[in-house]
């Protein structure tokens, strides 16, 4: 009973000390993988890069103490990352505080949902996320991920559009405006190195070797470069104008956004008094009050893409301060300093009297050294309310990971796992790690690869990998400041290559042409409705159960003849031809009230089209079960076919099945003489008195009868 609470307990009934070593070097070697890889994720689910530390510290630990599986690694990840801004995207502006705290609760809320579906033993709800599903969504994250991460390798920065597509494209044109090559040149170098060591030497670990050479490169060249500067140093008429509209227009919103407030407030009031007058004239204000933040909102982006556009040439001052003129019209006689520079902005008011001015790359800068303030996340309904869909997609998306992941490796190592407890785990990582500033996390292949390959023989590799992030962030972090966004952005794209896999595809198709269908289906939704990927999930969800609804509605029901393995199979799929006298139909699927009008019709066919038919076999194999719907109908058709003159029969009735017709006396209404244990033996019963007096000289039931 103790270690089903604590099932970490078992991992020490034959523990060595060449455990411990293995175990030790197990999570070092994780870790060095970890730290570049969660930073990188962070940044992917739209918070600043150390909070990918911070869900790095917790999650691995109880992940592995309190869940079934010793080698699996638990941490941030690139889908639940990508769901994870998905789903926080439309409340907050990523990497704000608001946000932060919305991640940080949506942790909580996944780590809830896992931990009662663990506790309650509902592990199977899984289940509903077909695999075609999984593997159509997975292949387009790949690829939103991957090109998401475009504008950090280019070096450009842009607001997000309503569609993922919509912001590639403007990605793309800014790149094509301006693409800061050194910027570039860092992530392909980064790139570079971990495909060149994923190929030449698997052992070493290549993600941390990148991080390394390009953070000293960065650090040695002083890759970043950024000033203050006032206004009045930009010789630029029209870039001045711009900032002051663009300060004007942001100044504005906040104004709205209170207005909007309060109008939304007073309508709730007007809704509980039942006035309707005054929700008529208040509807009206917060509409108009709507339509003001969105015109704001419009011009905020207009002018916030069209400051971005300005470049720069700076020429220094003998106080040392630079005046900047727009590129290409320096003055005569002025000599610029050789940098491309840019402005830095975002969704607040620039500052005049301290512009950011940028004339380098893009680095992660500071991160704060220490562990996070461990608090329980403020918990606000309303906010709940709207996150719990994605709260329960992420769990489902991220525990189905998890235990692919986990029932890969216990197949080389030939351990038990148990999904139930497996969930417990999950859930408490993700609860525990909220307290921590954590955001959600989940079983990573490539990290639980590593572990594996490294020799880990229990848990603790996991409690190691997450005391040295916990060493990292007390006294390393400085260390990370010259870190390349646009390594970290390589370090993604490197991690997502083999998230793509299209065979899954083709071997979708030739399992069952409806499965392949459903995945591309589910494959080009998400990428469509893309970064609403609930959407697409959603539509592959509810096609699988149509389709499974279906088959349950209309199941294979079949007429069979004599096959020449001797077996009785298809007549109409094998190209054989059907006994007139005698009919043996095997109704594939449970018989109840979603289908038992359709045996009934399918039977009546029979009768109609039979002029010689004399007796009808139900094969009941697989009829696996029934429900009163199901014995009624059976009931009409026993009643139905012997008042056409044609006698009815049961063949290989299971159990459960069997006792519905002991409980309804249906047996005795049919006779218990006409069920049989098999079609054989049904077949020897019935064949002499059907077949008398007939003109058929090969019967397709005892002989293979092809039609010719």
């Amino acid at each position: 009973m103790v270690e089903k609470v604590f099932p970490f307990i078992g991992w020490f009934r034959s523990y060595r000390s060449q455990d411990f070593k293995a175990d030790f070097i197990s999570g070092l070697t994780v870790a060095l993988v970890l730290i570049p890889q969660s930073m990188a994720y962070a940044q992917l689910a739209g918070l600043p890069s150390y909070y990918g530390l911070y869900a790095s510290f917790l999650p691995p630990m109880l992940a592995a103490l309190f869940g079934s599986s010793r080698q699996l690694a638990t941490g941030p990840v690139a889908v639940v990352s990508l769901m994870t801004s998905a789903s926080l995207s439309p409340l907050a502006t990523a990497g704000s505080e608001g946000y932060i705290a919305y991640a940080v609760l949506l942790a909580l809320m996944v780590g809830l949902f896992q931990l009662s579906l663990g506790i309650l033993r509902l592990g199977l709800v899984v289940n509903f996320l077909s695999h075609p599903v999984v593997n159509g969504f997975t292949n387009a994250a790949a690829i939103i991920i991957a090109s998401s991460q475009l504008s950090k390798m280019f070096g450009v920065s842009v607001d997000d559009a309503e569609h993922h597509y919509e912001t590639i494209l403007r990605v793309c044109q800014a790149a094509a405006h301006y693409t800061h090559w050194p910027t570039f040149i860092m992530g392909a170098a980064a790139f570079a190195i971990m495909y060149g060591l994923k190929k030449l030497l698997p052992k070493v670990p290549n993600v941390l070797v990148a991080v390394l050479f390009t953070t000293v490169i960065s650090w040695a060249i002083g890759f970043e470069h950024n000033v203050e500067s006032r206004l009045d140093a930009i010789q630029s008429p029209g870039a001045r104008s711009d900032i002051e509209a663009f300060n004007s227009v942001v100044s504005a919103i906040p104004a709205a956004a209170l207005e909007r407030t309060r109008l939304t407030i007073e309508v709730e009031e007007a809704n509980k008094n039942k006035d309707e007058a005054r929700m008529l004239d208040l509807g009206h204000d917060l509409g108009v009050v709507n339509l003001n933040m969105e015109r704001l909102k419009n011009q905020a982006h207009q002018y916030r893409e069209k400051i971005r556009g300005y470049l720069f040439q700076g020429v220094t001052q003998p106080d040392g301060t630079l005046l900047f003129y727009a590129k290409g019209s320096l003055p005569e006689g002025e000599t610029g300093d050789g940098r491309t520079w840019r402005f830095r902005l975002g969704n607040n008011p620039l500052d005049t009297e301290h512009l950011l001015m940028t004339g380098g790359g893009a680095v992660i800068g500071k991160v704060p050294r220490g562990l996070p303030a461990f608090t329980i996340p403020k918990l606000d309904m309303g906010v709940m309310l709207r996150l719990l869909p994605f709260a329960a997609i992420i769990s489902l998306l991220g525990f189905m990971e998890a235990i692919s992941i986990a029932k890969a490796m216990a197949a080389k190592t030939g351990q038990r796992l148990d999904p139930n407890q497996e969930l417990i785990g999950q859930g408490l990582a993700n609860i525990l790690g909220a307290v921590g500033k954590s955001y959600p996390t989940s079983g990573s292949f490539s990290r639980s690869a590593v572990n594996l390959q490294s020799g880990a023989v229990t848990g603790l590799s996991s409690v190691f990998t997450s005391l040295v992030v916990v060493i990292v962030l007390l006294f390393f972090t400085p260390l990370l400041y010259h870190l390349p966004q646009s390594v970290l952005a390589a370090v993604i794209m490197m991690a997502v290559i083999g998230l793509i896999n299209i065979s899954g595809f083709v071997h979708a198709w030739h399992a069952q042409w409806y499965d392949g269908t459903i995945s591309i289906l589910s494959f080009v939704c998400t990428l469509a409705f893309a970064p609403h990927l609930d959407k697409g999930i959603m539509v592959g969800v509810v096609l699988s159960i149509s389709v499974f609804l279906y088959k349950m509605m209309r199941p294979t029901v079949t007429s069979l003849s004599r096959h020449d393995d001797e077996g009785l199979r298809d007549a109409v799929s094998h190209g054989l031809k059907r006994c007139e006298y005698v009919d043996l139909v095997r109704f594939d699927g449970p018989l109840f009230f979603a289908n038992a009008s359709y045996l009934e019709d399918k039977i009546n066919d029979r009768l109609m089209q039979g002029k010689k038919l004399k007796h009808i076999i139900i094969v009941a194999n697989g009829i696996n079960d029934m429900d009163a719907s199901g014995e009624e109908i059976l009931s009409i058709l026993v009643d139905t076919v012997r008042s056409g003159g044609v006698d009815i029969s049961m063949s290989g009735v299971n159990e459960s099945v069997m006792a519905v017709l002991e409980r309804t006396h249906l047996i005795d209404k049919i006779g218990r003489d006409h069920i049989y244990p098999t079609m054989e033996k049904a077949i020897c019963a019935v064949h002499t008195h059907t077949h008398s007096g007939s003109a058929e000289t090969l019967c397709p039931l005892t002989t293979v009868c092809r039609i010719s």
